[in-house]
């Protein structure tokens, strides 16, 4: 009941997951991920498990590949189940059950796969995927919410539209950047809007939390203020406001 995206920046070694769908706070199920190991979608008739034992074993050493096949294995209910992962090696790959509801399937390409069931039609997950990989250069945050607007203009879930999210780690465990619209008639279109608020003040101030690098963090508040001060001097120079986000450029 859910199409998303899984990826790893080869750059940076960020990992990040978009999902949006026709039901009720899909943030708080199917991304699972965790800094320096790998991220995971379980979607579907979707298994919790396949998140929290899946990050398990990538920790452990398993490929991707490995993963799946120790998850479905012991799962009677896996043909009902979709998951797709990647590693912090760039490793990964997708599974789809064969009684998941069409139309349902998954594609795998270099360092990000998308995968999606109770779908309009292949076209979903293809253009999420095209619209990803032409968007190389642009901030990672900003290409998920692209590749995402870009399925669901080609027909996205085909019951309709009530959740998104948007999650981003960097090398910590805990989340760099996590989005959810739980409930809403344009979850991706809000998830925007979410995003640019972000941008505001929350961004800056997570580039000064603590680190396992540097478990003290930026303490100094002049640095922080004179960083988001730069950005809204930025934004302003460019007229954008959280209201600039409010409507998805593909629909428009």
């Amino acid at each position: 009941m859910t199409w998303s995206i899984v990826t790893r920046d080869p750059e940076t070694g960020y990992l990040a997951i978009a999902v949006a769908t026709r039901f009720f706070a899909v943030g708080s199920v199917v991304p699972h991920i965790r800094g320096r190991i790998g991220a995971i979608a379980s979607q579907a008739f979707s298994s919790p498990l396949y998140g929290t034992d899946g990050l398990i074993m990538l920790a452990e050493g398993k490929t991707p590949q490995e993963v799946i096949t120790a998850l479905t294995s012991r799962d009677d209910g896996h043909e009902q189940r979709q998951l797709h992962l990647i590693d912090s090696k760039g490793r990964n790959a997708a599974f789809t059950g064969s009684k998941c509801i069409d139309w349902a399937g998954h594609l795998v390409d270099e360092n990000v796969s998308v995968a999606g069931n109770m779908l309009s039609g292949p076209q979903v997950i293809a253009e999420t995927l095209s619209t990803f990989k032409k968007t190389v250069g642009k901030p990672l945050a900003e290409r998920l919410l692209e590749a995402m607007d870009a399925g669901e203009y080609a027909g996205g879930d085909k019951r309709g539209r009530q959740s998104a999210a948007l999650v981003i780690y960097r090398d910590q465990d805990y989340s760099w950047l996590n989005l959810r619209v739980d409930d809403h008639a344009e979850p991706l279109v809000e998830l925007r809007r979410l995003y640019a608020v972000a941008k505001e003040r929350f961004l800056p101030v997570t580039e000064t939390m603590p680190t396992r690098e540097n478990p003290s963090g930026m303490i100094d508040r002049r640095e922080i203020d004179a960083e988001i001060a730069r950005m809204e001097a930025e934004r302003s120079a460019a007229g954008l406001s959280s209201a600039s986000f409010a409507t998805s450029p593909k629909t428009a």
